[in-house]
C-alpha cells in the first residue's frame, strides 16, 4: 500500500502546474508530510511550539559564558512573551507553551507554566551520572505526555537552559561515536579559551564511561530538556504528526529518539542549519537537509517557528495548486 501511495503522492506533485522539480525542496517537503498523513491531500493547519527548559549540573564546571539563574530568567520571559520566539510564534500564528522539565532553583509558580519538573537541574556528569535511569524514562514519559497534550498537524519543541549545548555534545558523541571536538561550539558565547576549556571538561566527562546504550547515555549525559524533547518527538511520529526539529540541541534530542525508535525519522523536517559547530555533523548522522540557513544559534525552536510557513505551503501545493489537466495548460509531453 504505502509503495503504491508514495507513486500517488509523486504523481500528484509531477502533475501540477510546473516544470518538473522545480519547487525544490517544496516538493520533498510535501512529499514527506503526505507520506506521513497517508493522503494527496495533506494539511498543515496548525502548530504548537513547546519550549522546555531545565538546567544542568555541567554548567558548575565552567563550560558557560552565562550563569544558570539565566535558564529560570528566560522562562519568566517566555510566559511574559517577550523572547524571539514569542515575536516568532505570534507573527506565524503558532501556539506556545513552556514547560518547566527541571530548572534550578525553587519551583516557579504560573498558570502558563507546565509543570514536568523532575529536579533542580541535573547532576554535574563530569564525575557521575546526569541523572538516575528512573529520571531519564520519565523525561521520556512526561515529553510524550507534553505531546500528546499539544493541538496541530505539526509540532516543534524548543529548549532553554544554560550548559544544554555542553550537554547536547556529550550525549550526541555517546549516541554516535563522533570525535568531541566536532561537536563543540561556542554556546552562549564562550571566546576560544571558553571553547578550550569546555572540550578540557567534556573530554574528562566522556572518558568517565565507555560505549553505552542509548537508554544508558541519556541517563550518563542526557538533560531533562533534551530527554524530553526526545520523548515528544518520539509520541508526535507515532501520531503520524510532522516534528520540526529546530537547532543543534533539538538535533541531539532527534539523534537519541531516532536511536530509540528508528522508524521516528521519517516524521522529521529540520528547520534550519545552525551556525553552532556539531550541527553539520549531527545533521549528516541523520541524512538530512535543513529548509533554512540564516547563521542563527538561538534555540528556543526559533528556526522551527520560521520553517513552519514552509510546511504550510508545501501542504497547500499539494492541495491547491492546479494540474495541468484540470488548468488546460499544455505540458511538455
Amino acid at each position: 500500500m504505502i509503495d503504491t501511495l508514495a507513486a500517488r503522492i509523486r504523481q500528484t506533485i509531477d502533475a501540477k502546474t510546473k516544470p518538473l522539480g522545480s519547487l525544490g525542496q517544496i516538493e520533498t517537503l510535501a512529499e514527506t508530510i503526505a507520506l506521513l498523513q497517508e493522503t494527496t491531500e495533506p494539511t498543515m493547519r496548525n502548530c504548537t511550539l513547546v519550549i522546555f527548559a531545565a538546567d544542568h549540573g555541567i554548567a558548575l564546571e565552567g563550560v558557560s559564558a552565562f550563569p544558570q539563574v539565566v535558564t529560570g530568567q528566560m522562562v519568566l520571559t517566555f510566559l511574559s512573551g517577550g523572547a524571539a520566539a514569542n515575536v516568532f510564534a505570534t507573527v506565524n500564528g503558532v501556539t506556545l507553551k513552556v514547560v518547566d522539565s527541571g530548572v534550578a532553583g525553587k519551583p516557579m509558580s504560573h498558570p502558563q507554566l507546565i509543570d514536568r519538573r523532575l529536579g533542580a537541574g541535573t547532576a554535574s556528569f563530569l564525575t557521575g551520572p546526569a541523572m538516575s535511569a528512573a529520571q531519564a524514562q520519565l523525561a521520556l514519559d512526561h515529553g510524550a505526555a507534553c505531546a500528546r497534550e499539544a493541538e496541530g498537524d505539526a509540532l516543534a519543541f524548543g529548549e532553554m537552559g544554560i550548559a544544554n549545548t555542553a550537554t547536547a555534545s556529550a550525549l550526541a558523541h555517546k549516541l554516535t561515536g563522533l570525535p568531541l571536538a566536532d561537536l563543540i561550539g561556542r554556546g552562549t558565547g564562550l571566546d576560544d579559551a571558553g571553547v578550550q576549556r569546555k572540550l578540557a571538561i567534556l573530554t574528562r566527562a566522556v572518558a568517565r564511561t565507555g560505549a553505552l546504550t542509548p537508554q544508558e547515555a541519556m541517563a550518563e549525559y542526557g538533560g531533562f530538556e533534551i530527554n524530553m524533547i526526545a520523548g515528544a518527538m518520539l509520541e508526535t511520529a507515532r501520531q503520524r504528526r510532522v516534528v520540526i526539529v529546530d537547532g543543534f540541541i533539538a538535533t541531539a534530542a532527534a539523534v537519541l529518539a531516532t536511536k530509540l525508535e528508528p522508524e521516528s525519522r521519517s516524521a522529521m523536517v529540520f528547520a534550519h542549519h545552525s551556525h553552532e559547530a556539531g550541527h553539520t555533523a549531527l545533521l549528516n548522522v541523520l541524512d538530512a537537509k535543513p529548509l533554512l540557513a540564516l547563521d542563527m544559534r538561538l534555540g528556543e525552536g526559533t528556526g522551527a517557528l520560521l520553517a513552519w510557513p514552509l510546511l504550510k505551503a508545501a501542504a497547500a501545493m499539494m492541495t491547491d495548486m492546479a494540474s495541468f489537466e484540470a488548468a488546460g495548460v499544455s505540458n511538455k509531453d
